[in-house]
């Protein structure tokens, strides 16, 4: 199986997950899986731009902040609710709010959800 059709695959299935926390009021993992859900999209993203797979948070970061600002804008305000998902109670606002930034990235790459 080729990389994009994992990452495409991991995405769905984080969303999955993530929409089903959502639904029990299970915010922080709601969030922490619709995170996951939007780096694996960003990936997907850079992969079919960049014809490379980013090493890791900071270097998607950067190739993101660099040469797409509009997607990094989406990372870049939801990164600090992520990592708030490990020391703080989130709400069904922050959910909310990543599961659109997902459908976001889902709808610019083209992928049904």
């Amino acid at each position: 199986m080729e990389i994009k059709e994992i990452l495409i695959e991991n995405a769905k299935e984080y969303h999955k997950n993530a929409i089903e926390a959502e639904n029990k009021k299970e915010y922080n993992s709601s969030v922490t899986l619709f995170f996951k859900c939007i780096s694996a999209l960003c990936d997907i993203f850079i992969l079919e731009r960049e014809k490379k797979m980013p090493s890791n948070h900071t270097e998607r970061f950067r190739i993101l902040e660099v040469k797409y600002p509009d997607i990094y804008k989406i990372l870049d305000k939801d990164f600090p609710f992520y990592q708030d998902s490990y020391r703080a109670k989130l709400g069904r606002e922050v959910s909310i709010m990543f599961k659109n930034d997902a459908k976001k990235l889902f709808e610019i790459l083209n992928i049904r959800i």
